[in-house]
């Protein structure tokens, strides 16, 4: 990335967290494109703005959305935060971004491999892992909830540290979308992997919040059984997670309004839409049965996910 200025960045996936972190860092002034194939709320956003509410209060953001990322002619920096479901589709997209070797790819997606798959087509020396503790829902075209101010991080997949990863957080942090450059993003990757694997069985299938969830004790037993499972494998990864750094973010989300939050697989499944199981449990239960490590949590879990999806699509 050249443009260390004021870097045009493009957004792929307008979700909950797309349009998020969209709106911070159009609202600090930076040029940023929308990418979303969700037509009523890409005309939305053109029309009046994107409507922010919650956190920071209520307002309009004006900012360019557009259905297909053939549309954008260039971009400094490229989010991808659409479902993991979609990465080979939004990569494709807008693969011309990157012919000239300067723009810097972000995936802030859920699980594990979103990197590497995005990266097998655009490029994987130009891709950077990405996560955040940020929390929010899209409530309708348009209009998106915020929820907190937490931190995001970025790395090099290899790890270490990075003067392209620590100019790059520096450029987004002073808009307002606060972005850490990390020397071991796939440690703070794990940890964050670790509350997806808690809540998107335990939240995504029975329809209650995060926190009903951590309020229910049987449920709050599974998830703590699903991060046990989860830490095990990471551990015969390489990626040792004392118990703080293993429930850091679980903490983060659950000691503000995120709390009041929901799984964001339970949305895919009452749309009738894939979820990311595969991303989320399936890369995690993939590398336990190589090394040979019982995960039966998180294969359960997994399982009344798959089964949901199947039900889904059953005739009526």
């Amino acid at each position: 990335m050249t443009n260390y200025e004021n870097p045009a960045v493009v957004i792929v996936g307008a979700g909950a967290m797309g349009c998020l972190f969209g709106g911070l860092l159009a609202e600090g002034g930076l040029n940023v494109t929308l990418v979303d194939v969700w037509q009523d709320h890409v005309d939305r956003i053109n029309r009046d703005g994107l409507k922010v509410v919650g956190f920071g209060g209520d307002r309009h953001i004006r900012m360019r959305a557009v259905p297909n990322g053939a549309e954008v002619q260039c971009a400094d920096v490229v989010f991808f935060q659409c479902k993991a479901t979609a990465n080979k589709a939004a990569a494709g997209s807008v693969r011309h971004l990157f012919s000239g070797g300067e723009t810097v790819g972000i995936s802030f997606q859920n699980g594990m491999g979103s990197e590497d798959e995005i990266g097998g087509i655009v490029g994987p020396q130009q891709m950077l892992m990405g996560l955040t503790a940020q929390s929010a829902m899209l409530e309708e075209p348009g209009v998106v909830r915020g929820f907190a101010d937490l931190p995001s991080y970025i790395g090099e997949l290899q790890g270490g540290a990075s003067e392209r990863a620590t100019r790059v957080a520096s450029v987004l942090t002073r808009p307002g979308l606060k972005i850490v450059a990390s020397e071991d993003i796939l440690r703070e990757k794990w940890s964050k992997l670790l509350v997806n694997i808690a809540f998107a069985g335990t939240s995504g299938t029975t329809g209650l919040t995060l926190g009903e969830v951590i309020e229910h004790a049987e449920l709050r037993a599974v998830a703590e059984a699903a991060m046990e499972e989860a830490a095990m494998v990471a551990a015969a990864k390489g990626v040792v997670l004392d118990p703080a750094a293993r429930t850091k973010t679980f903490d983060q989300i659950l000691s503000g309004a995120a709390r009041n939050n929901k799984a964001s697989v339970l949305a895919d499944l009452t749309a009738g839409r894939l979820t990311e199981v595969d991303y989320i449990y399936g890369t995690v239960i993939r590398y336990a049965s190589e090394l040979g490590i019982a995960v039966p949590t998180m294969r359960a879990l997994a399982a009344l996910i798959k089964g949901r999806e199947a039900a889904a699509k059953r005739p009526v």
